[in-house]
């Protein structure tokens, strides 16, 4: 029954999805051969550091919110009801974290690599493990996302499909490789409005159709689409208030905090408060990307009610029935299948581009830069280039694996959480605790990556090996666990069971914890770095401030002290060019100067950053005193 009504795209259609691919080209070219014409490493990988709030906040929307997500959530909703809809309450702290803990350290240290931090907090080792994990795990999530909208227009409608994943690879790959940072965000924010135009379209043609959006909702709430405010505090439950409003915290924080792609675009703000202003820009951006999508799940539901296509065999898996719902509802309104269409591949257009651009700058600063010192900029430049030519490559080969992966919206959470929650507790570990040393953070990273693989494959084979799973229902195998617990009442699993049973929004929370408690304990038993040895503006005075009631000598000697480093002043503007950072003894870099204007400060303000600057000369030992006092000679 599966060929009821194979549809195809008119020729409108195919002319407005042709016109995404040659307009994002067109951007790319025009960033290539305008302004410095992508000459310098600075301008290729970090846009000079000279974008402002707006188009840094929608890349950063664009980045993440992929075509996993537009396929991903709608049939989500339409399947469990708006449970979902409560990952929104993340967004809070999942972006006010990283607006006041992570840009400013990132920023003040003036990095290009987010993965330079670990090095001058630690050393030279966990650089380049960070550095190695994160390749990993870019590599295999963009091949997810590449794959994801081609499998399901093809399936739909018979649109060839490695014809559309080599389409969409190859024109990633031209304009990233040839525009650099600069035309990877904007061409994202034209993109972002694409999406937004594309599921906007949906929404309003299918509401219509169904009757209104009262009736949408009247249906949905009889349908029992509608879920309330569910408590319950089982890490186990896949969707409750608790994993998608406190976990998702972590998923958030591993994608906003420090993710290199995203780091990187704060790093390409002109100031410190316009990489902070883009956080907070993105939130309601965020808050209505995820109303459109579960708004589209609910507007579905209205259509079909429970006889869904997936039912009737129209469609084989879930990700499909969002493409053929659209396919249905713009029958004879020809050229709006085609802006839909355009709206997905946006969405994976805008995080591929990110994850080549975001993955030659790691394996540049991080990997090649350190061994050849003395590279000239032209070639850093040309090499640069080749890299980002070079992953475009990788993403096909990553695309072919993805298809034999399972489905698309929990494969692709499962590998960031797996792999972006040992990240997340690496950076962690370095930036809240002081007396963490580099044995420490390399055993908590390897702890972590374990644990993660651990639960990610085990669960993976339960789900495989579970009595009631055949091998047609391999695709939906992130929702057949849920179907399976509600209608056959099965016992609450024990021991490893437990483990494997795990919510996959927990992962990120659960392994970074992991990395933390063993980084700690390890560094604890190997001994703990000493204040002395600290690079200054390295670490987060987040522990000074929750032991405040400690005495000062015992916060002392746990560390809590040291500032962090004060914002750049205005006499400190565009006087100074970008000037790499000086190598001390042990290899470890001071922060970078840095070129940028801030907003002139009050003469308070003023007055409060030398009795901060007093304060620090007073708690740190003589040598890094020397040292600060060499500093600030030489400017």
């Amino acid at each position: 029954m599966g060929e009821v009504v194979q549809m195809h795209f008119t020729t409108v259609d195919y002319v407005i999805f042709a016109l995404l691919l040659v307009a994002s080209t067109g951007i790319g070219l025009f960033h290539a051969f305008s302004g410095g014409r992508q000459r310098t490493t600075q301008e290729f990988l970090m846009a000079d550091r000279s974008m402002s709030c707006l188009p840094v906040s929608l890349s950063l929307l664009a980045t993440f919110q992929s075509a996993v997500a537009i396929l991903g959530a709608p049939s989500e909703v339409y399947t469990f009801g708006t449970q979902y809809w409560f990952l929104g309450c993340s967004y809070f702290l999942g972006l006010l974290i990283p607006a006041h803990v992570f840009i400013p350290v990132f920023y003040r240290l003036r990095l290009s690599s987010a993965y330079e931090y670990l090095e001058l907090r630690f050393n030279k080792t966990v650089r380049i493990c960070g550095t190695v994990t994160f390749i990993f795990q870019m590599v295999i999530y963009m091949g997810v996302v590449l794959y994801a909208p081609a499998l399901a227009l093809n399936a739909v409608t018979g649109f060839d499909l490695w014809g559309a994943v080599l389409a969409m690879g190859l024109v990633c790959t031209v304009y990233t490789a040839l525009g650099g940072l600069k035309a990877v965000i904007w061409t994202d924010v034209f993109q972002t409005v694409v999406m937004f135009a594309g599921q906007l379209a949906v929404i309003v043609v299918g509401a219509s159709q169904a009757g209104g959006m009262a009736e949408v909702w009247r249906k949905a709430v009889n349908g029992s689409r509608i879920s309330g405010l569910d408590l319950d505090p089982d890490p186990l439950q896949r969707h409750t208030f608790w994993t998608l409003g406190v976990g998702g915290v972590f998923l958030m924080l591993a994608l906003y905090g420090v993710n290199q792609a995203q780091v990187q675009r704060y790093l390409s703000s002109r100031t410190e408060r316009e990489a902070v202003m883009s956080c907070y820009v993105v939130f309601p951006c965020q808050q209505i990307v995820l109303c459109l999508g579960c708004l589209m799940g609910l507007v579905m539901f209205a259509r079909y009610g429970e006889n869904s296509p997936l039912d009737k065999g129209y469609v084989k898996t879930n990700d499909q029935m969002v493409l053929y719902f659209v396919m249905d509802v713009f029958q004879d309104l020809p050229g709006l299948a085609g802006l839909f269409v355009a709206c997905l591949f946006s969405g994976a257009l805008s995080t591929i581009s990110s994850a080549f651009n975001s993955l030659a700058t790691v394996t540049m600063e991080d990997l090649i830069k350190p061994q050849f010192p003395n590279m000239t900029e032209a070639k850093a430049t040309l090499l640069s280039k080749g890299l980002a030519l070079v992953y475009g490559l990788v993403c096909l080969a990553m695309a072919y694996l993805a298809s034999i992966m399972g489905s698309v919206l929990q494969a692709a959470f499962s590998i960031f959480g797996m792999v972006g929650g040992p990240l997340l507790g690496l950076f962690c570990l370095g930036m809240f605790f002081p007396w963490a040393n580099p044995t420490g953070a390399v055993v908590g990273l390897v702890a972590g990556l374990a644990m993660a693989f651990w639960i990610g494959i085990g669960s993976f084979v339960m789900r495989m090996s579970g009595p009631e799973l055949n091998t047609t229902a391999l695709p939906l195998f992130d929702n057949m666990t849920t179907l399976v617990n509600a209608t056959t009442a099965t016992p609450r699993p024990t021991g490893v069971e437990a483990l494997y049973s795990l919510s996959y929004m927990w992962y990120s929370a659960h392994n970074s914890a992991t990395v933390v408690v063993v980084g700690l304990l390890v560094s604890l038993l190997t001994g703990p770095m000493k204040e002395k040895d600290l690079t200054p503006g390295t670490v987060f005075p987040v522990l000074g401030w929750l032991l405040f009631f400690l005495p000062e000598r015992y916060r002392e000697k746990l560390c809590c002290v040291t500032p962090l480093s004060t914002p750049p002043k205005p006499k400190e503007s565009h006087t100074q060019p970008y000037r790499m950072a000086k190598e001390d003894g042990n290899g470890a870099a001071y922060c970078k100067e840095d070129t940028v204007t801030e907003d002139k400060e009050t003469e308070s303000d003023r007055a409060q950053t030398e009795d901060e600057d007093l304060e620090r000369r007073m708690v740190l030992p003589s040598c890094q005193l020397a040292a600060h006092t060499l500093q600030e000679t030489a400017l």
